[in-house]
Parts: structure tokens; C-alpha cells; sequence
């Protein structure tokens, strides 16, 4: 055994295996290490490389993410009066032209520049490695990627593809990319590019782009704009801006609704609830796909997060604050107890521009009382009335349960010709028994076959509240605390009844002093409350004196007490008012309004000087050591050298991205060179061949970020969109920009010494076509989950069963593709392209 492990570690310097496999490496000082040494320290390497490109990707997309995110202002004309205008603005860049130029050159560039620089290293000639890894990465980003993100969301939430006419045009290509790759090494030309087979491929690139662009503009399904969806493209509401005229990234009366719910939390100071609001904020801002490459990079090496963490003690009381607001949310549906839209805007509502009916609800709420033990719900329609529209509609549990608290509906209906609306009844059991009150939800959707002659509107799903009325119920504020100015007039505060509304019920107030004074601050008041049968909630208004004095601010409270007719004070039976010194009022207002925008500012990815870059990459999670893990410092202590490093790459506010742009492009070049070389010398030293090397290591360790990023967009995002919905489109551009460009560059060279350009097939055309039939089974199976309920009818999440399944049969055919392209390569499988 002895002899064995020293035959194993003897070292020969005359032996110096692989060392002509690279442009740069190995060094002369391997010659006299140990295959097994080399090897481990190669790997090591290796990874610390990917590390480092993960680094300067995240510059780079931050560069891309501060050239596409710039805006032009336009003038808007002001939907509320005439011949007025509104100063909006557009974003520059289209999303889709952004995501198939800049974006997948961002995502994409190792493996596209590692093509480029082989082949012009390797002196215009074609190596294994660069088309390798592109195929490698396109296998491992459509299946292990959409593998990771279907199971990523929580059941049985899911999430849909919104501009699927340009993820359908995208997919197309991504596959016949790899098709055409197959058909010119292998049908065409055999093992040989020429040059028109190489402009080709090359201008396929732009084509994608326009094609997809006007596939995004509905171009190919009509003729008209769907004005709706371009609204939304613009910013209707003018920003509010700061004491120096620059806008701000939310509106003041946002702040102070926000201060509203946060209610009686005496013990956070000004900061601390601005660091609430900005984690609000946050949640609703949206997202672009580079927005997530970034913070897939982070994650690997402790950066600054693009999302606000709160400490411990803040998120604690911001998921309570978040809790009640659903509560209170679901109150104040109650209350709106359909007070929905009398259809006296009906007629202002048809839009004949549009080419087909739209349908939706007419209101999103509805409120019942048990003992009515029906609800009228509205469909209304929209655009055409010329025509029969079938729609669906289908009960969902709540709290609420079919069978027991109402009956369970799932049937199609027919809008007749000419109908402008359909009412639908759902009936409620009226038990007799004293419950809370119940929710349940109603999903409007069309038949199969239907999507062709109409289209749904926005308020698909409407919320159906039953009110219990076998209880006389609590009475109740629904505030605990009330904020108003001084110069407001009068403070309106509302009582409710809860969990009960059966029969008639008073309750009695009264004002207390707590510092602000009655007859001088406000008007005392005693009085008495009645709720009808069925009534849940009353407003009381009390006069506020403005005695045009500046004074500090002064409480009182409000008080219930002595109810009848069997109701019960509830929680909140005592109310403050704080009357706030207008100015006092402002100067608060606006010093919190400022620290929510410094907050929201620091998760820009945009740096705004050299000084700011060399502090964000010597410190833990930015600089935020509060909240930082000990996932923070590990990787913090691994990357610290290439964050310092990149540092040096000029800051994104110089020249608006460009120059940042440029040079960490260069420095993505120089560390790809190296990558090709480790990997090459690597594969060589443990024997593996360059084009298994390719399709697992190396484009395992180029598509790290994304495989992060795609998770978070998936868990964060609205749509499946920017989880998935790039994969498609970035494995096309890798075809037709990372081949298309080397080979139109080494087609051109041999096309001057009237030489052909020699590809050879091989292993390449084979694990082209083994992912390519992986590429049509995966897409298969994503466009059945889109359209079958067993799924969800989401690319994305649904049910917990179906979504592990779809996961692990994706994973199965990535392992596949592995282990039938290794078993090629060494002569396992007999092929000859």
C-alpha cells in the first residue's frame, strides 16, 4: 500500500503533463508539483475565479441597469381638465429591447467573450470550450434554473408569464438556435463555416430583437395600440419633490397614511420609521431582471442587498404592522359593503377602440349580511356589445367554507348580445350560530376556446366578506390613535361593530382631557351612538379651534361606554387625537420624507463616486452591520480582494453608465481569458475532455448569478417573467452573438487567404441535439402547466405535488443531457455527425 500511495505522489520535473494546453498558463513553477496538487489547486482557482467574475458582472449590470433605467420627460394631456397637461416621464429603453441586447450581453458575457477569445488565441481557429460552454449554460439555464424556480414559490401561489407573445418568439429561437448551429456544422457545410453561414447567424441576433419588440406591441395580433397597457407604462401621477425641487421616489400623503397605520409605537425614534416605510416601499418598487442579476451577485459575495433588511427589533414590529393592515384592509371592504360604482358611468365606460369585449367585476369588494343569504356579484363588460361572451366563475375558500357558510359555485354563464352587465347570485347559509365574520373569493375567468373572442380586465378576483349577524356585536375605533392638523376643522373619527350586526345597538361617547384643553383646543362632546340592524359602522366628528398660535402638540381622547341592546366595548374603546401644530407638522413631515429617500437611495445600484465604490466594497453588506449575517462576513472575506480590485472601475454616475460599461467589459475579458485557461489546464490534469470541462464546470460556474437571481425574481416578482422568462431569450443571443461574432470574425480571416474555416462537429453537433430535444420536451411541459389547472395554470409554483414533480423531471433531463453528452465524448455512444 505504502509503495502504491508513493508511486501516486512521486514527482517528475521532466514530466510536465498539460503544459501547453493554455494562452497564459501553467507557470514554469508547477513543473516540479504533483498531478493531484495541481489539480486541487486548479479547481480552488477556478472557483475563486467565478467568484470574481460574479464581482465584476454585478458592475457591469449595474452600468446596464443605470443606462436603461434613464427617463425623458413628456407632456401628457391631464385626464381631469381640458387644455391642461401633465410633465410625465418614460423610461429611454424599451424592456424587452434592454433584455435582449444589454441584458443578455450582461448575463451572457463570460461564455460569449471566453468564444471570442478562443478562437482568436487559438489563431482563428475553432476550439471546444467556447461553443461548449454555451450550450452547457443554455442546458443548465433552461432546465436547472426553471427546475429551481417552479419549487422556489410557496404553494399554492404561482406565478404567469405576462408578455408571453414575446416569451413564445423567444423560445422559438432559443431552439432553432441550436437547430441551426446542428445544421451548419453538420448539414450544410460539414465541419466547415462559411462566411455567409456566419453573417447569417451573426444578423439572426437583430432579427430576434425586432421581432420580439413587435411581438411585445401586439403587432402581429392587431393593427390597434392597447392604450391601457401604455398608460401604464407612464408615470400619470407627478412625483412630489423636496425642499430642492428633486423628486422624490413616493408621495407625502403615502408617508402619513403609513404613519396612520403604524398607530401608537412610542418607542421608535424618526429613523427607525423611516427605515419601515422605506422596507414598504421596497417591497412594492418595481424590479428589472438586472435589478435581480445584481442581487443574485451580492448574495454570493456579502454585498450591499438591493432590498431594505430590517434589524431584528424593526421586523418584528413591520410584519405586526403589515398583519393588521390585512385586517384592517378587509374592515374597510365591509364598509365599502358595495358601495360600488351605481353603473351611472356605465355608459362612459365602453370603450369601443376596443377590438374585443373585456370583462370584470364591477367592484373587487362585496359585503353580505348572513341573514340576507345572498350576494349579487356584477360582471360588467367592456368594448363591443355585438357579440356572446362566456365567462367563467368559481368559488375559493377563505375562512369562509363551501358547504357550510355558502354554496359552492363553479359554472360558465353567457353574456347575452347587447348586455352590458350580468348578475350572478351566490347564496350564504344563515346558520343561526355566532361566528366571526367570514371571507371567500370568487375567480372570473374565460372557458377554453373563449381567449380569442374576449379578454379579462384587471379585477378578476373579488373578495366576498359574510357579516355575521347572530351576535349584536362589538363596538369598537378602528384606530387606536388619530393624527390632525390643527387647521383641519374637524377630526372625523370611525366606530365600528365587529363580529355582529344583529339587531339595534347604542353606545355612548365622551371627551377627555389629556393636555389639550376643551372650549380652547377643541369642542367637548357627549353624545350617543345607534346602530340599526345590519349597521357596522358610524362616524363621529368633533370641531378642532385653530387659534393661529404656534404651541406644541395636545392630545385628548375619546371614550365608549354604556352600550345596550346586548353589544360589548371591543378592544379599542378609547381613542387619542394628537392636534399637531401645522408647522411643527411639516417641519416632521419632511425630515422623515427625507430619511425615507436616503434610505430608498442607498439601494440604488447607481455610485456616484470612487470614494463611495472603496467604501461599499471594504465593509460587510455594504456598511449595514446591523443586519448582516454570518453568510455576510464569509463572503465578504472570500470576494474582499476582487471587490477592492473593481473599485477601480470608473462609477456608473460618470457619463451615464458608459464608461463603467466599457471597462468592466475589459476586466470580464481578462478574467475570462484566465477562466478558459484554468479550465482547459484543469480538464487536461483530472481527464476530462475540453467539451465536458465546458458543458459542467465552467458552465455551472457562469451561471451561479443568474441561478440566484432567477429565485429571487421568482419569490418577489408579480410574473414568471424575470425568473424565467429571459432564459429563452439570453440562450438564443449566446448562439447568435457568442458564435455568430467569433465565427464571423475567424470566417473572415480564412476567407482572405481563400481557406475554409474548419469547425469541427463532434462532440458539439451531438450535444446540440441532445438538448435540443431537451429544449422541446422542457417547453412542453412549461406550456402545459400555463394551461392546465392541475399546475396552477402558472409556469411558475402552484400545487405542492405537481410543482416537486415538474422540478425533478427538469433536473432528470439536465443530468441526462450530462450523462449522454460524457458518454459520446468517450466513445460510449457511436456518432458521426
Amino acid at each position: 500500500m505504502s509503495d502504491e500511495f508513493s508511486n501516486l505522489t512521486t514527482v517528475s520535473c521532466q514530466k510536465f503533463k498539460c503544459s501547453a494546453r493554455g494562452l497564459i498558463l501553467p507557470f514554469g513553477i508547477e513543473a516540479c508539483m504533483s498531478i493531484q496538487l495541481r489539480a486541487v489547486l486548479y479547481f480552488i482557482f477556478l472557483l475563486y475565479l467565478f467568484l470574481g467574475i460574479a464581482i465584476i458582472a454585478d458592475i457591469f449590470m449595474s452600468s446596464i441597469e443605470t443606462i436603461t433605467s434613464r427617463r425623458r420627460k413628456i407632456r401628457y394631456p391631464d385626464p381631469g381638465e381640458n387644455d391642461k397637461y401633465l410633465t410625465v416621464e418614460v423610461r429611454i429603453w424599451n424592456d424587452t429591447v434592454a433584455n435582449l441586447t444589454l441584458m443578455a450581453l450582461g448575463s451572457s458575457s463570460p461564455e460569449i467573450l471566453l468564444s471570442i477569445i478562443e478562437i482568436i488565441g487559438n489563431r482563428f481557429e475553432a476550439g471546444e470550450l467556447g461553443p461548449g460552454t454555451i450550450v452547457g449554460s443554455a442546458a443548465y439555464n433552461l432546465l436547472m434554473i426553471c427546475a429551481l424556480c417552479i419549487s422556489a414559490i410557496k404553494a399554492p401561489d404561482a406565478r404567469r408569464i405576462k408578455l408571453y407573445s414575446v416569451f413564445m418568439v423567444t423560445s422559438f429561437f432559443g431552439f432553432f438556435a441550436y437547430i441551426w448551429m446542428f445544421i451548419v456544422l453538420s448539414v450544410i457545410s460539414k465541419d466547415v463555416v462559411d462566411l455567409w453561414e456566419a453573417v447569417i447567424t451573426f444578423l439572426m441576433f437583430p432579427l430576434v430583437v425586432i421581432i420580439a419588440f413587435l411581438a411585445e406591441k401586439n403587432f402581429y395580433a392587431s393593427k390597434k395600440i392597447d392604450m391601457e397597457e401604455e398608460e401604464q407604462t407612464l408615470i400619470l401621477t407627478p412625483p412630489d419633490h423636496d425642499g430642492t425641487g428633486s423628486p422624490r421616489s413616493f408621495r407625502k400623503d403615502e408617508l402619513l397614511q403609513f404613519l396612520r397605520d403604524l398607530g401608537q409605537t412610542t418607542n421608535l425614534s424618526l429613523e427607525d420609521k423611516a427605515q419601515l416605510f422605506a422596507a414598504k416601499l421596497s417591497e412594492s418598487m418595481h424590479r428589472s431582471r438586472m435589478q435581480y442579476r445584481i442581487q443574485g451577485s451580492r448574495m454570493l459575495t456579502g454585498g450591499k442587498s438591493l432590498f431594505v433588511n430590517l434589524p431584528d427589533k424593526l421586523q418584528e414590529i413591520y410584519t405586526e404592522v403589515n398583519k393588521r393592515d390585512s385586517l384592517v384592509g378587509h374592515r374597510t371592504s365591509l364598509i365599502a359593503r358595495t358601495i360600488e360604482e351605481e353603473d351611472n358611468n356605465n355608459n362612459n365606460n365602453i370603450d369601443s377602440d376596443l377590438p374585443i369585449p373585456l370583462i370584470e367585476f364591477s367592484t373587487t369588494a362585496y359585503a353580505v349580511l348572513e341573514c340576507e343569504q345572498r350576494v349579487v356579484l356584477k360582471i360588467k363588460r367592456r368594448g363591443p356589445i355585438d357579440v356572446d361572451v362566456r365567462f367563467r366563475l368559481d368559488t375559493i375558500d377563505g375562512t369562509a367554507t363551501a358547504g357550510e357558510d355558502y354554496v359552492k359555485l363553479s359554472e360558465e354563464f353567457k353574456m347575452e348580445r347587447g348586455q352590458q352587465e350580468k348578475r350572478i347570485t351566490i347564496h350564504v347559509i344563515d346558520d343561526n350560530q355566532w361566528e366571526p365574520d367570514e371571507t371567500f373569493f370568487v375567480k372570473l375567468s374565460l372557458p377554453e376556446g373563449e381567449e380569442s373572442r374576449a379578454k379579462l380586465g384587471s379585477k378578476t378576483i373579488a373578495l366576498v366578506t359574510i357579516i355575521n349577524d347572530d351576535e349584536p356585536g362589538f363596538i369598537e375605533f378602528e384606530e387606536s390613535i388619530t393624527l390632525v392638523k390643527e387647521s383641519v376643522g374637524k377630526v372625523e373619527i370611525k366606530v365600528v361593530r365587529v363580529n355582529g350586526a344583529d339587531g339595534r345597538v347604542s353606545v355612548h361617547y365622551r371627551t377627555k382631557d389629556i393636555d389639550a384643553v376643551a372650549s380652547r383646543d377643541y369642542e367637548s362632546s357627549q353624545s350617543e351612538i345607534i346602530f340599526e340592524h345590519g349597521e357596522i359602522s358610524k362616524i363621529i366628528a368633533i370641531p378642532i379651534i385653530d387659534d393661529l398660535e404656534a404651541e406644541k402638540d395636545e392630545s385628548f381622547a375619546v371614550e365608549l361606554y354604556d352600550t345596550t341592546g346586548g353589544a360589548q366595548l371591543g378592544k379599542h374603546s378609547r381613542t387619542v387625537v394628537t392636534i399637531i401644530n401645522d408647522d411643527d407638522y411639516k417641519t416632521m413631515a419632511n425630515r422623515m420624507a427625507s430619511l425615507v429617500q436616503i434610505d430608498i437611495d442607498k439601494l440604488s445600484v447607481t455610485k456616484t463616486s470612487w470614494g463611495q465604490q472603496f467604501r461599499d466594497s471594504m465593509n460587510v453588506n455594504g456598511g449595514d452591520l446591523e443586519t448582516a449575517k454570518a453568510g455576510h462576513y464569509i463572503g465578504h472575506a472570500l470576494a474582499f480582494f476582487w471587490k477592492v480590485l473593481f473599485a477601480f472601475v470608473p462609477p456608473t454616475a460618470i457619463a451615464s453608465g458608459w464608461l463603467t460599461f466599457f471597462v468592466s467589459l475589459l476586466f470580464i475579458a481578462i478574467l475570462t481569458a484566465i477562466v478558459g485557461d484554468v479550465a482547459a489546464v484543469f480538464g487536461c490534469l483530472v481527464g476530462l475532455k475540453d467539451s465536458i470541462t465546458a458543458i459542467s464546470f465552467v458552465a455551472l460556474g457562469t451561471s451561479l448569478p443568474d441561478t440566484f437571481a432567477s429565485m429571487i425574481a421568482a419569490k418577489n416578482s408579480k410574473t414568471a417573467d424575470d425568473a424565467i422568462g429571459n432564459v429563452t431569450g439570453s440562450n438564443g443571443v449566446n448562439v447568435f452573438l457568442g458564435l455568430g461574432l467569433p465565427w464571423l470574425i475567424a470566417a473572415t480571416y480564412w476567407e482572405s487567404k481563400n481557406l475554409p474555416f474548419t469547425v469541427k462537429a463532434g462532440d458539439l453537433s451531438f450535444s446540440v441535439l441532445v438538448f435540443s430535444v431537451c429544449c422541446v420536451i422542457s417547453m412542453t411541459v412549461l406550456i402545459l402547466r400555463r394551461y392546465l389547472s392541475v399546475f396552477g395554470k402558472a409556469e411558475l409554483g402552484g400545487p405542492t405535488i405537481p410543482k416537486y414533480l415538474c422540478s425533478i423531471f427538469f433536473i432528470l433531463l439536465w443530468i441526462g443531457y450530462l450523462t449522454l453528452s460524457g458518454l459520446q465524448a468517450y466513445g460510449h455512444i457511436k456518432w458521426q455527425s
